[in-house]
């Protein structure tokens, strides 16, 4: 009784021919699929497109699906050949194979587009920062001879020790930007700092003529700017604003944090008649860089505008995002 039902039990002979159909069926489709992976990977090097690669895909999953479906019959049932079994085989193993060809040439082409903005990213940023190094060599040539010449002008006068003095800062001056050279944005703090210095220079010319006031909130002072972005702001404002009157001026530099921004003003006095008479398009080097800088480091989340005030004198108003300088 007991060995009856153990019999019982056991796989019929029907059984052991399904699974060893369906084992035959399994590996030769596997086989199958490990030699089109060879096929496949030489046609996503040919840079096809996807449509191509499909196509191509088809045909090769056709021919690889009636050779493992003919094997899979020839040693799962043997002779003679079930023509419509080898058939329906055929059709499993070519649908099976085309899915895993799809999904190879998916992910070869996900993988070769995102290399490709991978590499215009980078040549991007390459180019960027190229462009931005030649503007700030723009610089640092209309700089030095201005301050030259305003030591010659010194020298011309007699004043030799405001000469020498000057001297000294632009020494100092210049070896602070060659430090920064290489920086293209630093924490505002020290883009103030250098702006001080320069006020230095300036200050040594211009005497009691020359009033600053740098009214920087503490909550902006880590914020990060391009190097050079106030230097030549306030370059032009005292080249423009204070330096041709007889009485001088006052040079304004303000900042503050307004939501994700941050906003940045230069301001000169000036009499009132003068911005009538400087009301045109304004093409000196300091403000044209300027703006191809800000454009290039932030495209379409900036704002640089020059106002002439009605009581006098001109004030630029930039506005960048707020970032903080990382710490390290």
């Amino acid at each position: 009784m007991a060995l009856s039902a153990l019999v019982a039990d056991l796989p019929s002979i029907k059984d052991v021919h399904v699974l060893r159909y369906s084992a035959s069926f399994l590996v030769w489709t596997f086989v199958a699929s490990c030699l089109l992976r060879f096929a496949c990977r030489a046609l996503a090097g040919r840079g096809l497109s996807w449509i191509a690669l499909e196509v191509r895909a088809f045909f090769l999953c056709a021919f690889a699906g009636l050779i493992s479906g003919y094997l899979a019959e020839l040693t799962g049932r043997g002779y003679p050949l079930d023509w419509y079994g080898w058939v329906a085989r055929s059709v499993q193993s070519a649908f099976i194979l085309f899915v895993w060809c799809s999904l190879y040439f998916s992910i070869k082409t996900w993988q070769q587009a995102t290399r490709e903005r991978e590499r215009f990213l980078r040549a991007e940023a390459e180019t960027r920062d190229a462009r931005l190094s030649a503007l700030r060599y723009q610089l640092n040539p209309h700089f030095l001879f201005n301050a030259l010449n305003a030591v010659s002008t010194l020298v011309l006068e007699g004043n030799s020790a405001a000469a020498t003095r000057m001297l000294a800062q632009i020494g100092d001056f210049l070896r602070t930007m060659l430090n920064t050279e290489t920086k293209l944005e630093i924490p505002l703090s020290e883009e103030v700092a250098f702006v001080e210095q320069y006020l230095a220079i300036e200050q040594t010319r211009l005497g009691s003529r020359l009033h600053t006031d740098v009214s920087i909130s503490a909550e902006t002072l880590d914020a990060m700017v391009p190097s050079m972005l106030l230097q030549p702001l306030v370059e032009n404002a005292v080249r423009h604003g204070v330096a041709p009157s007889i009485e001088g001026g006052e040079i304004r530099i303000l900042s503050r944090l307004d939501g994700i921004y941050l906003k940045l003003t230069i301001r000169n006095s000036g009499p009132a008649d003068q911005g009538i008479l400087q009301r045109r398009p304004t093409t000196g080097i300091g403000l044209s860089n300027t703006a191809e800088r800000l454009k290039t480091l932030y495209p379409d989340n900036h704002g640089f505008s020059m106002e002439w005030l009605a009581l006098g004198g001109c004030e630029v108003l930039i506005e960048l995002p707020f970032r903080k300088a990382e710490t390290t």
